[in-house]
């Protein structure tokens, strides 16, 4: 338990935890469960403020929000690739079997030791590692089966010029946006179609506007919980417990991921969508370029692939 160390009137300090999640997605139910443990253990100390739906701002936006100390933690997946070029590890297709292989993957060297690393050389810090999930195709040109039936498509992708490259590389032509942005754009038809985790795509409605849904799996994607400038200003029992608490909740995120892919698959099937699996191999053989792109370009690249897939079948 804290002591009390607030004065009669004085507010507990606010944690402002941003995110880009939906209400409903895994982004908001992990947050959300975080800041309610975390807020049981803080008492009166602080208070962790969750702000779902792009309310503090894109991902990119909030990368610099945390920077300056204006916001106090977020929960980005795929940008991080562009904060330093080792994230884009979890940018390769086909890399992480299931999320058995993806809790050994958090616990070894490569996450607390080169990923939180590389994240200190821009002033982050990984307080957990947690689940974005993986990732599946929708679209209104047709099912998705191989490489050959992206041609042409317009894909909304996240702001990663991995998951560009690897799209590219399949034929599609991957198109750029914030999340926030992604409705509209297909609703409109500025873009075909997009490619997220079962749990970002239900709580957007993205079923609304979205005839096919391509069970891909091509990429999973962690969320990492990270923090910024104001890190070093909050107390060392507040830090504690915010690390402790994001450690705590990193199965319980696998948890919670695997569960929706089965609740929201089932739910987007009554919604009409048109659901079929991929020919998985077709992509895995298309994939090889990408792969000796990262082994080339990214530091350590080839070892940390060997890495990841010696973790498969311990």
């Amino acid at each position: 338990m804290f002591t009390a160390s607030i004065g009669v009137g004085q507010a507990a300090e606010t944690i402002k935890f941003g995110h880009v999640g939906q209400p409903g997605s895994l982004m908001d139910k992990t947050a959300t469960e975080f800041a309610k443990r975390a807020n049981e253990k803080l008492g009166d100390e602080a208070e962790v403020r969750v702000y779902g739906s792009s309310q503090l701002g894109s991902d990119t936006q909030m990368l610099r929000k945390l920077k300056l100390g204006t916001i106090d933690m977020s929960l980005p997946s795929t940008v991080m690739s562009s904060v330093a070029p080792s994230f884009a590890l979890f940018e390769m297709p086909f890399l992480v079997n299931d999320r058995e292989h993806m809790a050994r993957i958090r616990e070894s060297e490569l996450i607390s030791g080169k990923l939180e690393d590389a994240a200190a050389s821009q002033n982050y810090k990984i307080l957990g590692v947690w689940e974005n999930g993986f990732r599946n195709i929708t679209n209104n040109e047709r099912a998705i089966s191989s490489p050959d039936d992206l041609r042409g498509v317009k894909l909304r992708t996240p702001n990663g010029q991995w998951r560009v490259r690897m799209f590219k590389s399949y034929g599609a032509n991957p198109t750029p946006m914030p999340y926030s942005e992604t409705f509209v754009a297909l609703q409109t038809g500025a873009v075909d179609g997009q490619e997220n985790p079962l749990a970002q795509i239900y709580p957007a409605r993205f079923y609304e506007v979205q005839d096919y849904l391509s069970l891909s799996r091509h990429v999973y994607t962690p969320a990492y919980v990270l923090a910024g400038a104001s890190w070093q200003r909050m107390a060392e029992d507040v830090r504690k417990v915010l690390k402790e608490t994001a450690q705590e909740m990193q199965p319980v995120a696998l948890e919670m991921g695997a569960q929706l892919d089965e609740d929201l698959l089932t739910k987007l099937k009554d919604e009409g969508m048109k659901v079929n699996d991929i020919d998985r191999q077709s992509f895995v053989d298309a994939s090889t370029p990408i792969y000796d792109q990262f082994e080339s370009d990214v530091d350590d690249g080839e070892a940390m692939i060997k890495e990841v897939r010696s973790l498969k079948d311990e």
